[in-house]
Formats: C-alpha cells, sequence, structure tokens
C-alpha cells in the first residue's frame, strides 16, 4: 500500500449544514477525550449540501479550524468531501484531507468479462472454504459465485480507483484519508462479498481506512435503526472478523475500520456496535449528518420567542414543500403523512409541544419521528431563508450550541465508546461559546 494519512481509531463525521455549530460539536469531542475516549473529529458536508446552501467546501474547512483555534483542540482532525465522485471531486481537493469516495451508482453495472476473469485468476484463496476466524461457519465460494459478486462489484472498486489517483494525484498521496461509500445502494453486501470486495480494493491499490456498508435493515435519517438487532450484531461481528483477515490477507491499512452512515440516533445498535468494537479491538468511523441541525431547530424553539416562530415556519414551509425535500432521501425516510401535525395545530404549541416533538426521545409521549424526518430533509427550507435563520442562529447561540454538544456527548459518543460509570462533565456556556 502507498503511503497515506493516518485515521485515528475512533472517528466522528459531525455534519454542520450551515457552518455554525463547529465549536459545540468540537466541544462534545473535548467532553469524550476528557474522559478516556481519543475521539477524533471529521467535519463532512456533501457536494448536495453545498449546492443547496450555496456554500463552497473552502467554508467548512474554515469552519473547523476556527473551532480548533477556539477551543485550543491539539489532537488530530480532518475535513471531509462527503459522498464524491469524479465529476464532483475537483473543488473538494485543496480544503479537504478525508475523501469519502461514493460508488454506489456503478455497484450492479457490469465490469469488463476480462477483468471478472483476471481477477478470479488473482485470487484462488477466494475459492473453496475459507476459515476466518470469530465466524462459526466456513464460508464455501465456488468458482462462479466469486465471479457473479466480481461482476456485481468490480466496476464500482475501479471507479474507486480512478477517483483515489485523481486525488492523490493533485494533492499528493500521504496528505489524505480515504473511505469508500457502498451504503446507499437497494441490497445489504454480505460478509462474503465484503471479503471480495477488499480483495478488489486492494488490487487497485487504494489505501482504504474506512468501508461504508448496507447493513441490514433501515438506517433512516435522523431516527432509531428499523431491524433486527440481533441479525445485525452476528454481521456487523462477522463484517468485522472480516476485515480483520483481510488486513492480514491483503496488506490492508491496519487502521482500516467500518463507517456507520446515517448513524446518528441508532440508539438500538449502539450497544451490540460497542460489544463487537470491544471484542476485536476495533475502530469505528460514524456519520452523524443532520443530527446537527435538528439540534439547531431545537434550540431555536427552546429559545421561545422569536426563534419558537421561525421554527413553526420552518415547519409550515417544510409541509408545503414535502415532496419535493424528500424526493432526494426517499430511500432513507419513512413518513407517515397521517402523524404529522397540521400548521395550524403547530402554529398553537408551545415551546415545549415543539421540542418534545422534535427531540429524539422514544420516552417522551410528545415524540413524532414522522415530524422529525421531515425537519430533517427541510434544512433546505432554511437556507432559502438566508441571513434571518443565520442571523437566528447568532442571535440563540448559547442555547443552541448547548443542544448540539449534548446530543453528540450525550446520545453518541457515551453509549458508543465511554464507560457509564464514569462521571461526565456538562457543557456550559463557557465551554460551547468562546468568551
Amino acid at each position: 500500500m502507498s503511503k497515506y494519512l493516518t485515521l485515528g481509531k475512533f472517528s466522528f463525521g459531525m455534519g454542520d449544514r450551515f457552518s455554525h455549530q463547529g465549536k459545540a460539536q468540537l466541544r462534545a469531542c473535548v467532553l469524550a477525550t476528557e474522559l478516556g475516549a481519543d475521539v477524533v473529529p471529521v467535519w463532512n458536508k456533501s457536494n448536495r449540501e453545498h449546492q443547496l446552501i450555496g456554500t463552497e467546501p473552502s467554508s467548512l474547512r474554515a469552519e473547523a479550524d476556527a473551532a480548533v483555534k477556539a477551543l485550543g483542540w491539539k489532537k488530530p482532525y480532518h475535513v471531509d468531501a462527503d459522498h464524491i465522485q469524479l465529476e464532483t471531486v475537483d473543488r473538494f481537493i485543496a480544503p479537504s484531507d478525508f475523501f469519502t469516495i461514493d460508488v454506489a451508482d456503478s455497484i450492479g453495472k457490469p465490469a469488463d468479462p476480462k477483468s471478472v476473469k483476471a481477477f478470479a485468476s488473482r485470487h484462488p484463496e477466494l475459492i473453496g472454504k475459507i476459515v476466518i476466524p470469530h465466524i462459526d461457519r466456513p464460508f464455501e465460494t465456488m468458482p462462479a459465485e466469486v465471479e457473479r459478486v466480481a461482476n456485481k462489484f468490480l466496476l464500482a472498486v475501479q471507479d474507486a480507483g480512478k477517483i483515489y489517483r485523481h486525488i492523490a494525484q493533485a494533492k499528493g498521496e500521504a496528505s489524505f484519508i480515504t473511505e469508500v461509500s457502498m451504503d446507499e445502494t437497494d441490497n445489504p453486501q454480505t460478509p462474503p462479498e465484503l471479503l471480495i470486495i477488499l480483495a478488489a480494493l486492494a488490487d487497485e491499490k487504494i489505501p482504504i481506512q474506512t468501508i461504508a456498508l448496507k447493513f441490514t435493515g433501515r438506517f433512516n435519517k435522523g431516527v432509531d435503526y428499523v431491524g433486527d438487532v440481533k441479525q445485525f450484531e452476528q454481521e456487523f461481528n462477522e463484517d468485522l472478523a472480516v476485515i480483520a483477515f483481510a488486513i492480514r490477507q491483503y496488506g490492508l491499512p491496519v487502521t482500516l475500520k467500518l463507517s456507520v452512515h446515517s448513524g446518528s440516533d441508532k440508539f438500538s445498535i449502539y450497544a451490540p456496535i460497542r460489544r463487537a468494537l470491544k471484542k476485536f479491538n476495533a475502530g469505528l468511523h460514524l456519520k452523524t449528518a443532520g443530527t446537527t441541525w435538528l439540534e439547531e431547530v431545537i434550540g431555536l424553539a427552546e429559545a421561545g420567542g422569536d426563534g419558537l416562530a421561525l421554527a413553526k415556519e420552518i415547519y409550515s414551509d417544510a409541509l408545503d414543500h414535502m415532496d419535493e425535500l424528500c424526493a432526494p432521501y426517499a430511500t432513507v425516510i419513512d413518513i407517515d403523512r397521517k402523524q404529522l401535525p397540521t400548521k395550524e395545530t403547530v402554529s398553537g404549541w408551545t415551546s415545549g409541544q415543539f421540542v418534545s416533538a422534535l427531540r429524539h426521545d422514544p420516552k417522551n409521549k410528545g415524540f413524532n419521528s414522522s415530524f422529525r424526518q421531515l425537519i430533517h430533509v427541510g434544512f433546505k427550507i432554511a437556507a432559502k431563508k438566508g441571513d434571518r435563520y443565520l442571523n437566528a442562529l447568532k442571535k440563540h447561540e448559547a442555547v443552541i450550541a448547548k443542544n448540539v454538544t449534548e446530543n453528540l456527548f450525550e446520545r453518541h459518543m457515551k453509549p458508543l465508546l465511554l464507560d457509564e460509570t464514569k462521571p461526565a462533565k456538562k457543557p456550559s456556556r463557557r465551554d460551547t461559546v468562546p468568551a
């Protein structure tokens, strides 16, 4: 493998649609680090999000650098060009040092038959009985099965190689971290398929440090996992076993880890993930993406007055433009329109009622997952409000920052990484807002 920038063991992808919560997000990492979890912050934003909001990738780098300076963060941090492809990567090359190469669109497109045959010939170890430590039953693969899987994924892996080499030529191979994303596709990758994919990535000489798979079950935006938790736990453990095996077999980076996309608020699988990571002494990259935007709206509602009025207006406009907002996220949301309150109902809500509906607390009778998912995809509404929304973020920074920090630290980092017996230092205004 070529030289590469090393990614720490536990990294958190922290999306920030409007580039105002960098310090509040980083404060969560400070709190986790103080309690013994060596968390690496990774600020991420996709090309689509930049286009919808009207920002440039350089703005995310500026936000991250400013947060690091303000809080005196001395540990590593990164800026992720999220879900880039060859057509979109160039504008991210200068400000980014982490690249999520998205090749999901190429999965299932037939590869060149000669390439498939050549791949199978190079890897006789993938044929027959494959014994992998910590997986109860050996994989049994026939030549036809290896070729079938290669035909499904090889073109995607080759595309990843083209994008990686494009970045490396422009930026230098030792100056960035590579993630390959295959999560936005129809069917989960099985552990045997993962082994073949990793062999193909090794052939492309991509120093991959995280791989984002599509896991069994639903990973909807901003709400809990939907699926069989026991089945997920078994497959997650087997995926970790395959990765450990492939690192030894193919010389892949020892830092290679699973990446869980749309990972925010997947509370029911955090305990299984934590058990698996401990068992394998493995790392994890978790992307929390739009959960920060939701905490902004919660903070506005909590602030009351003009903040609450703006939060209600965002919901009202989102309801009016629901089909348009939901279309790009159709595969990762499940909104029951019958559960959505009317604009008239929401207009009469108190601050507490709005917050109860939006904050992800399933124990709260007022929580409404459909309401939350609609606002999750409704950040375009806030973007259209321009300075009015941004000025509201500045005016109510204290309450918003407190929500952002507590959400990342209490609901995500602690359940995944920290010993719950340790006392946690609560974030204060001084922690989240610079003097």
